[in-house]
């Protein structure tokens, strides 16, 4: 009559199998939620009395590279940067007939991914 498997290789199996357990639930309490790479910034830009200005020039310049790209606000007077990284400091400043807006920064310590940012010409 047989009485099934010895009790040592089901103690092995056991201790085997929890041990598989342990490790896969590790991993997946050990993942951390990716931190976002990228971010977005866009507004709008207007003039002293609150109206747009379309054709405004937005620029971005980053700051770790001195790289600077521009934008040239839509018929809303909007504008957008998109793919920013979140490892690096902008500063923004908008312009259009010979009137400027007061330059802004965007700073790595601000961990949102979307900002709004609106420019008033002087």
């Amino acid at each position: 009559m047989r009485t099934g498997a010895k009790p040592e290789i089901l103690e092995g199996m056991t201790k085997r199998i929890a041990t598989i357990l342990l490790i896969l639930s590790l991993a997946v309490f050990a993942q951390k939620p990716k931190a976002a790479k990228e971010r977005t910034v866009s507004g709008i830009v207007t003039d002293a009395a609150g109206a747009a200005i379309p054709g405004a020039v937005v620029q971005l310049e980053n700051l770790k590279t001195l790289q600077v790209r521009s934008f040239i606000a839509k018929d809303r007077g909007d504008y957008i940067f998109q793919n920013l990284s979140m490892d690096v400091d902008y500063r923004l400043k908008a312009q259009a007939n010979g009137k400027e807006s007061t330059p802004r920064t965007v700073s790595t310590f601000d961990s949102h991914t979307e900002l709004t940012i609106n420019f008033q010409l002087k």
